[in-house]
């Protein structure tokens, strides 16, 4: 089979209690319906979710997600160390796609969506983040920034799309649903064009625009 891997992996820092994450956790059981009940995103897609504030949590390993029934919650507590986050996705890809080729699968390049809402709080993540893009499965990742995060930093964590919270026109809790309703139509769109490609070939389907949020310029090398 051709398999697609995507990872959330979300900020559970102290400062994303209560409305933020209430939100990511309200969202996300219309997530795995959409996908789970259909056959052809759920073939073609594997989702894993992480967690991460003072360290990082795989707090869903890589699945299909028609396999099973909820996914669990996000709490939040903590400082925001982006190193353990882009570590721990580093390590859970190769694991993942190592095991998924191990099985005959065709693995495309993973994405990785990653959502915060303040700035690092730990010296060594530029390196992480380094190590995470120069790898050999690095992902596609498209970050979000949302309250106190700083936008040239959500830029340098992207290769290949950045969005900021629109402060002026919509609240951080609507703001996170507008990003879940994308996360949700990039793992669709993108299952169904490999569905559609005979060759064998995809598009990643992720939104030039999501309500709530303006572009970021991504960081030049």
């Amino acid at each position: 089979m051709q398999i697609l891997p995507f990872y959330l992996v979300c900020d559970e820092s102290g400062s994303m209690a209560g409305d933020p994450l209430n939100s990511i956790n309200g969202a996300l059981p219309e997530l795995h319906r959409e996908i789970s009940t259909n056959p052809t995103v759920a073939d073609k897609t594997r989702f894993c979710l992480i967690g991460f504030s003072d360290d990082a949590t795989v707090l869903q390993p890589l699945t299909d997600l028609s396999d099973i029934d909820t996914l669990p919650a996000l709490s939040a507590g903590g400082f925001t160390a982006y190193g353990e986050a882009f570590r721990t996705l580093l390590r859970c890809i190769e694991q993942d796609v190592d095991e998924l080729k191990r099985q005959g699968h065709e693995v495309y390049r993973p994405v990785a969506f990653f959502l915060s809402d303040g700035n690092p709080t730990d010296n060594g993540w530029m390196q992480a983040h380094k190590e995470l893009v120069e790898a050999r499965y690095r992902p596609n990742i498209i970050a979000f920034g949302i309250g106190e995060a700083d936008p040239a930093t959500i830029g340098h964590v992207a290769n290949f799309r950045a969005f900021m919270q629109d402060d002026k026109n919509v609240s951080p809790a609507a703001a996170l649903r507008e990003f879940a309703a994308s996360l949700t139509r990039s793992i669709v769109r993108s299952a169904n064009s490999i569905a559609a490609d005979g060759s064998g070939g995809f598009n990643l389907a992720v939104d030039d625009t999501v309500p709530g949020f303006s572009t970021v310029t991504l960081d030049k090398l």
